[in-house]
């Protein structure tokens, strides 16, 4: 049962509707026309839904927002709601005559009173907790929800006439089992060639023929669906991406056509060893391991995938509470759930029982390959903190000061901008459910290898023994903040990150509790983290030369 609010109490600009029974949580706002900015909405999906055990709660929104940590309000305009009430009741005195008018409403008198004093005497930490609440809702701007098959939902609203929308599917190529290396990865391929109604070309036309683009990628942990359209088409996207996930039949024709694909793609990654020391780099640390094996798979194992394969692998790993369903653009959020309800909501509930195979038993190793190219390829690194880890966001601001996408990383300007050994050098941190993995890549003129090498471990050094000052720490926690703003600037980027951060962590964190935790790092923190990952005598190294 869900509850929403029907009866009008005005109050100057503000409306407040009182409560209803309502048996579809799209009715919330799709049955009332309310006016943006001047309506608030205690929604029904928030206020009461279903807790851990599946039965329903009562109306209590204070309740559940401390319990459960969902959003307490909802509004189209709820930040505008928010402002225009603090102006005009500055001691919020507003939101008790709020729950008094409720209350007269819904309970018999002879009990009204009784109410009125409790509220009266929590009044002081209503409040406070009323200002928080404000000040969490104003600066995030996601709305989330569950599907009863337990398909997530978050969403951003933009103002943006583009659209991006995305499914996330936490399974990926070290879920597969040893004769399935690389299905994964086809499974990604192979999903657009053809559904129970539509062909491969109509597929691809359906979005693409009116100005849109359809993709989809495959890592390590995740299979992502994605699209980037129109705001006017989001039900044709939505639509489309349901009848590709749930609907693919994967005709063995088109398997065959998109085996041959695939090839090429492996020969071109062969051909390019910048790119190649990558995948054979991590088969080194994880040696033994699934998450050890490169995305793309084997010729050999390619050739002996059929459509039972394909349907056996979904089976075991496309499971509903393993999936988000992702939005960035311009559309109310009532709206994006009557669609997202009718193209997923029916979708059979599949929950994961099974749990991935843990990594645990690193073993550092050295191994040179010779091979017939220009330069020397160097890789070097450890294992480090997976994703849940206290440490991990320490070990992003080392990795960044290391060698990050700025020119002025400490790597490249030992090795590039000061001595000219090198054109390309970079240090990556990949966070995984169970592990992590930290590298340096760097390419030079073979006899400028083993100084280039002696210069990396000697700025490894440096962070081990010399805690930053607080210059120096002040100005690459900025330079890290700063990047993090930019790349928000990237809307596809945006639906891809908040997607894959409620996927893994149930929530997304608003920009500035990102940066707090940024700032809130010591120099004592990066030292210790430093010298957990950088230790030589468990740096693994792999080279071509």
């Amino acid at each position: 049962m869900y509850y929403s609010l029907q009866k009008l109490v005005c109050f100057s600009h503000i409306k407040l509707i009182g409560f209803r029974t309502v048996n579809n949580v799209n009715e919330v706002s799709h049955d009332m026309k309310l006016k943006k900015g001047k309506t608030f909405v205690f929604p029904s999906y928030c206020g009461a839904t279903w807790n851990r055990t599946r039965d329903t709660r009562i109306f209590s929104p204070l309740l559940y927002q401390l319990s459960y940590g969902t959003p307490l309000f909802w509004c189209c305009k709820s930040r505008h709601f928010f402002e225009t009430a603090k102006k005009k009741y500055r001691n919020w005195n507003f939101l008790k005559r709020v729950l008094f008018e409720l209350i007269d409403w819904y309970y018999p008198s002879t009990v009204l009173m009784r109410f009125k004093a409790i509220l009266v005497h929590l009044s002081n930490s209503f409040l406070t907790f009323a200002r928080s609440l404000r000040n969490r809702m104003v600066e995030t701007d996601y709305l989330t929800h569950r599907l009863d098959n337990g398909i997530r939902i978050i969403h951003q609203r933009t103002d943006s006439p583009v659209g991006h929308l995305g499914v996330l599917i936490n399974a990926g190529s070290r879920d597969e089992l040893e004769e399935e290396h690389g299905l994964a990865h086809f499974i990604e391929h192979s999903v657009f060639k053809g559904t129970k109604k539509r062909k491969a070309f109509h597929i691809l036309s359906r979005i693409e023929g009116v100005g849109g683009e359809l993709n989809a990628y495959t890592t390590k942990e995740e299979t992502v669906l994605y699209s980037t359209f129109l705001t006017d088409y989001y039900e044709r996207t939505a639509e489309l991406l349901s009848d590709i996930l749930f609907n693919s039949i994967y005709p063995e024709k088109e398997l065959k056509r998109e085996k041959e694909v695939i090839y090429e793609e492996i020969n071109s990654y062969k051909d390019s060893p910048s790119e190649l020391i990558f995948d054979e780099f991590e088969e080194l640390i994880f040696d033994g391991h699934p998450i050890a094996r490169n995305i793309l798979g084997t010729k050999k194992n390619l050739s002996t995938f059929t459509r039972d394969s394909i349907f056996r692998f979904i089976e075991n790993n496309y499971h509903t509470d393993q999936m988000v369903i992702s939005s960035v653009g311009n559309i109310d959020f009532g709206d994006l759930l009557k669609l997202l309800e009718h193209y997923f909501g029916n979708a059979p509930a599949k929950m994961r029982t099974n749990g991935r195979q843990k990594f645990n038993n690193y073993v550092h190793q050295e191994r040179v390959v010779e091979r017939d190219t220009f330069q020397s390829h160097c890789m070097l690194g450890n294992i480090a903190f997976d994703v849940q880890h206290p440490q991990r966001i320490v070990m992003v601001l080392l990795n960044n000061i290391l060698g990050g996408q700025a020119l002025n990383s400490r790597l490249n300007l030992a090795l590039r901008e000061r001595r000219g050994m090198a054109y390309n050098v970079e240090s990556n941190y990949s966070a995984y459910s169970d592990t992590g993995l930290f590298n340096v890549y760097f390419g030079t003129d073979r006899e400028n290898l083993e100084k280039a090498l002696t210069l990396v471990h000697k700025e490894f050094d440096l962070l081990r023994n010399t805690k930053l000052g607080a210059v120096q720490l002040s100005r690459a926690k900025k330079q890290l903040i700063g990047q993090i703003a930019i790349s928000t600037e990237s809307r596809d980027d945006m639906m891809l990150t908040i997607g894959k951060s409620y996927l893994l962590y149930d929530k997304v964190d608003p920009l500035r509790v990102v940066f707090k935790k940024i700032e809130d790092i010591n120099a004592e923190q990066l030292m210790e983290a430093a010298n957990e990952v950088l230790d030589k005598k468990h740096m693994s190294t792999l080279i071509y030369r």
